[in-house]
């Protein structure tokens, strides 16, 4: 349980979930669309998301090669708690900022 949760808690595997939702997506695509990702962060996502059963990988045979990637079944099973998760931190992100600062200010109160 604790390496599905590792791979569905994931930053980039969220974010490339919440993409792929959408619809099938190259792989040029998705890496224009999640800022701070490395093409090699990017490739190791989407290989993990695949072996887990999350992430289709299709290849057509053309020059160059035309590699697009698509939600299975189960990865469309994921969208629905991945949103309420980013509903709820969209909600409430004020009041975790908030508690930072207090956090932070006290921190330095002591030092």
């Amino acid at each position: 349980m604790r390496q599905v949760l590792a791979r569905v808690g994931d930053k980039w595997s969220i974010l490339t979930v919440m993409l792929l939702r959408d619809g099938t997506k190259r792989f040029s695509e998705l890496q224009r669309s999640i800022e701070g990702i490395s093409q090699r962060m990017l490739t190791l996502t989407l290989r993990g998301l695949e072996r887990d059963g999350f992430v289709t990988r299709t290849v057509y045979p053309t020059i160059p090669p035309k590699v697009e990637y698509a939600l299975t079944p189960l990865g469309r099973s994921l969208c629905e708690p991945v949103t309420a998760l980013g509903q709820w931190a969209q909600a409430n992100v004020a009041a975790i900022d908030a508690a930072r600062r207090r956090f932070d200010a006290a921190q330095e109160e002591a030092a």
